[in-house]
């Protein structure tokens, strides 16, 4: 009798052990998928694109929020040290990551910082905590670089699947190199090169097809520009005939309208595709479309 119920108490543990040991796995039990975190939407999409079902993708920042000034959660932290692989942007961007990384207890993890490999441009107009401009994914060509950087990690990650991730990586890659003909090609026909934004998110973007970036205010998206910057604007503005003053849609749109009304000029949506409302998540919005729809309102306003 204590021998059965020795043997008993013997395959319970076991169980649980199989049990926890299945819990703690950074895998999901049925498609073996690696757990990927992702720190905000553009690394999200680009994640996406690359490790299409063969992973499991978490993104950080939730839709909506602007990720500037998002701190994680303990819910997120949970999730970083369950993750297999952590895709970030750099540059500045992601101010928390550093002592993020730092606190997992997580060591497998692998960490990419996706604009490693990109020659930053220093902005000489901003204080030195914001030397860079961290919106490098609106120069297409970088944004092939991020998508590399992730589909190595992928591969290192999950070897099994490397051919999935190069056939990913090779189709966006293309794709990229389309979107870069198509800015070229169409700056070719505008008549002025200046654009007025709510703030400076677009030098990359500027630098890359020669337009001429005039901000509102600096990198801080939420920051009220003071009168005098108000009425430097609105004079550049109408010494230049500007069109369009751009805001971005998880950035209220008062500051931008204030300026259009005094300058005759209209507002616009110039995304910098650091993050999507649900709508536009469920209308299936991606950086392709959203590229494009830059481009679109970029000729109505230089053409």
């Amino acid at each position: 009798m204590k021998r059965k119920v020795l043997l008993i108490l013997i395959i319970i543990i076991l169980i649980s052990a199989c049990a926890c040991s299945r819990r703690s796995s950074t895998y999901t039990d049925e498609t073996k998928k690696i757990a990927v975190c992702t720190s905000f939407y553009a690394m999200y999409d680009f994640s996406k694109k690359i490790g299409g079902d063969k992973i499991n993708l978490i993104n950080l920042v939730p839709s909506g929020i602007e990720p500037h000034d998002w701190e994680p959660s303990p819910k997120d932290i949970a999730n970083l040290e369950k993750a297999d692989v952590l895709i970030y942007n750099g540059a500045g961007m992601e101010g928390w990551i550093d002592k993020v990384i730092n606190s997992l207890s997580n060591k497998k993890i692998i960490v990419v910082e996706t604009s490693k490999k990109i020659n930053l441009l220093q902005n000489e107009d901003s204080d030195e905590d914001l030397k860079y401009d961290p919106h490098v994914w609106l120069n297409p060509l970088n944004a092939k670089i991020q998508m590399e950087a992730i589909k190595d990690a992928f591969i290192k990650a999950d070897p099994s699947n490397k051919d999935y991730y190069e056939k990913n990586f090779l189709e966006n890659s293309a794709k990229l190199d389309e979107l870069d003909k198509e800015y070229k090609n169409a700056v070719l026909s505008f008549k002025s090169k200046d654009i007025v934004v709510s703030h400076k998110a677009f030098g990359y973007l500027c630098s890359t097809y020669g337009l001429n970036q005039v901000a509102i205010e600096g990198m801080s998206a939420d920051v009220e520009p003071t009168p005098s910057k108000m009425a430097e604007i609105v004079k550049f503005a109408k010494d230049n005939k500007v069109k369009y003053i751009f805001f971005e849609e998880l950035i209220s749109p008062k500051v931008a309208q204030v300026i259009a009304n005094e300058s005759g000029a209209e507002t616009a949506v110039l995304n910098p595709f650091e993050g999507l409302n649900e709508e536009d998540i469920k209308k299936g919005k991606d950086y392709f479309s959203v590229m494009k729809e830059n481009l679109e309102i970029l000729k109505t306003a230089l053409q």
